[in-house]
């Protein structure tokens, strides 16, 4: 075996998967708050887990905000750094089969890239994401944990949050707009809101606020699909929202298999720069 293997060193967690040619090996995450013992654990994880030993490993590539803290090479192998928004769009398009989309990485906060075969072109960004999720439900709510806030949300009613089109107009605006759409998040908190509307509340906003992006950004490189990766996209409430937006604005929004992986698969499989 001559396997490659990727990592990528997020602000929270660190993630690694490995290619035995075109095989992919089962992706591993771990979390940890220091990028060097997070990037050596995952490594440890990986090896022990599908019994690989370093003398099948080609070499590894890095990419994530925190591999700049690795100076040298891992374990004495050829150790190569991946541009971040090459390896979203490298990640988004082998696991959706496209060749060409809009790549969403939804992490700590959030990037755009236009991916177009093995090139990527970083279309900007914003401060909204998985820290917005758990910073807001830390505060609000005492959560800091995205599953369990996932779970509470499962009994919550935005109809106590978000302020939506049929508060305030009898019908649609537009042929667009369905009457059901949210005119401001978080403009309609009822009094009798409970700890479950607040953390649905939460999601969605953090959601819409992703995909409305995610629609502006289709729409200047005409495209009409869009790949969801990274942590976000494999929490429950994701396909309940972008489902509604795809109907809405007639974009595809694809959460594939494997979609919290997609940053460190692209890694895994972006060429030597």
């Amino acid at each position: 075996m001559q396997i490659i293997v990727g990592i990528d060193v997020g602000g929270s967690t660190t993630k690694i998967v490995g290619f035995d040619g075109d095989r992919l090996l089962p992706p591993l995450m771990v979390r940890a708050t220091d990028p060097i013992a997070s990037v050596y654990g995952a490594f440890g994880k990986f090896t022990s887990e599908h019994r690989v030993a370093l003398s099948e490993i080609s070499r590894v590539h890095v990419t994530g905000v925190g591999a700049a803290f690795l100076e040298n090479s891992i374990y004495g192998l050829e150790t190569v750094r991946i541009h971040e928004f090459a390896a979203n769009a490298r990640g988004g398009l082998y696991l959706s089969g496209l060749s060409r989309a809009i790549i969403v990485s939804m992490g700590t906060g959030t990037a755009y890239v236009c991916a177009d075969g093995k090139t990527g072109e970083y279309l900007g960004g914003t401060g909204v994401g998985g820290g917005t999720l758990i910073g807001l439900s830390k505060k609000l709510l005492g959560v800091s944990d995205p599953s369990q806030l996932a779970e509470l949300a499962k009994g919550g009613d935005l109809s106590k949050i978000d302020l939506r089109i049929n508060d305030i107009s009898r019908s649609a605006i537009n042929s667009i707009l369905s009457d059901n759409a949210t005119a401001a998040n978080f403009g309609k908190v009822s009094d009798l809101a409970t700890r479950e509307d607040i953390a649905l509340g939460i999601f969605n906003m953090v959601y819409e606020t992703i995909g409305m992006m995610a629609v502006f950004a289709a729409r200047q490189k005409q495209c009409g699909d869009v790949v969801l990766i990274g942590n976000l996209a494999g929490l429950p409430h994701a396909h309940v929202t972008f489902s509604s937006l795809e109907k809405m604005f007639g974009l595809r929004f694809l959460i594939p298999e494997n979609a919290t992986f997609g940053t460190v698969i692209g890694a895994a499989l972006s060429e030597k720069q």
